[in-house]
């Protein structure tokens, strides 16, 4: 257990061999406060002190951590029944809040995206609650025994592989059903990846989007992508792997290659990364190699600025653009002039006279 690891090795000292008062004081003060700090963080649980603490594995909690967890956090009287959406580590098991561990240990079930992998969670702080798989794939035939289950008193945990319930992950429909059935929904907070690369990004925090994953056809990417290139919040993407790139000449093109964005990558995990640039800089970056592991993606908001008329070249650049990603002429007329002062009727115009005739020729070899 890491958090075992980063207390000072005269705590693990002082409980195994009984350090006299002298020897104690001759400690620096700093490691002295590094670990009274961690113990008044641990007051709400008195009888879990740093003696306790050095005893667990480093692989496993003791039983004993999380049966005192379970013990005073039930003088505060059982968890009433409901629907609990309860946040899980987005990669460091030390991520998790001492609410989220009781409700764990107190549920009847845990809803879970991947019970595999929720079992490694459950396995590390010894809670033997039974999992029930729900995910994308199944949700629809299991809300029905979930309902029966909650409307028969039932303590119901979901969790997701990582992060927040809801949150670009099943159980938005779930907490849906059960609102409209008068059945309680208790957010338990933690860990989200998108919060926590805004908060370390160095972006603009007071007002935000939060998009998730884009869609996946091409037109209604393009369409949600101009929507936030013409915003002054600050963008957040959940992006896979595999699609970084693609996402990174699609920005360019909309949101202009001097746009700043930050690349979060495994967040909390070993391999933490922050990149950060301009849009350009990031794809020319990532051209030549594909990054592995959890990918969020900031990119600011448009600059508040004196509105200029384009030149023709840049709206022609841009119909282009949209033309040759598969948009009809009306569509890409649209969706330029949303980002623009100039007349929709000119740009229409222009298009007609510049892309006109290859739309016609198109058509015209679709036809034989």
């Amino acid at each position: 257990m890491r958090l075992v690891q980063r207390l000072p090795l005269m705590a693990n000292s002082l409980a195994t061999t009984g350090l006299s008062k002298t020897a104690w004081q001759s400690r620096p003060l700093l490691s002295f406060l590094r670990t009274q700090t961690l113990l008044n963080s641990l007051s709400l649980y008195p009888k879990i002190n740093y003696l306790f603490l050095c005893s667990c594995s480093q692989s496993q909690t003791s039983p004993d951590f999380s049966n005192l967890i379970l013990e005073q956090s039930s003088k505060r009287g059982p968890l009433e029944p409901g629907l609990y959406l309860v946040a899980t580590p987005i990669g460091n098991l030390e991520d998790i809040t001492l609410r989220a561990l009781r409700v764990l240990k107190s549920a009847n079930v845990i809803l879970s995206e991947d019970t595999r992998h929720s079992g490694k969670l459950l396995q590390y702080y010894n809670i033997k609650t039974p999992l029930l798989s729900y995910h994308k794939f199944n949700e629809s035939q299991r809300e029905q025994t979930v309902l029966n289950r909650l409307k028969q008193g039932e303590i119901v945990a979901l969790i997701s592989d990582a992060g927040t319930p809801g949150i670009s992950d099943p159980g938005t429909e779930l907490a849906k059903l059960c609102v409209d059935e008068k059945i309680p929904v208790v957010p338990i907070p933690g860990a989200s990846a998108f919060v926590a690369a805004l908060s370390a990004s160095g972006l603009a925090t007071d007002e935000f989007t939060f998009v998730g994953f884009l869609p996946k056809h091409a037109r209604s990417r393009t369409e949600r992508l101009m929507l936030s290139a013409n915003e002054v919040k600050t963008q957040i993407f959940y992006v896979p792997p595999h699609k970084l790139l693609q996402f990174l000449e699609e920005t360019s093109l909309l949101f202009g290659y001097s746009r700043r964005c930050v690349i979060a990558r495994e967040i909390t995990k070993m391999h933490e990364e922050f990149w950060r640039g301009t849009l350009g800089e990031a794809k020319e970056a990532f051209s030549s190699h594909q990054p592995k592991g959890e990918i969020t993606v900031l990119v600011e908001g448009k600059a508040i600025c004196v509105v200029e008329t384009p030149s023709e070249d840049q709206l022609e650049k841009e119909l282009r653009g949209l033309i040759s990603a598969g948009h009809n002429l009306s569509m890409a007329v649209k969706l330029v002039a949303q980002g623009t002062s100039v007349r929709r009727k000119t740009i229409y115009s222009l298009a007609l006279r510049k892309f006109g005739k290859q739309i016609e020729a198109a058509d015209d070899s679709n036809s034989c």
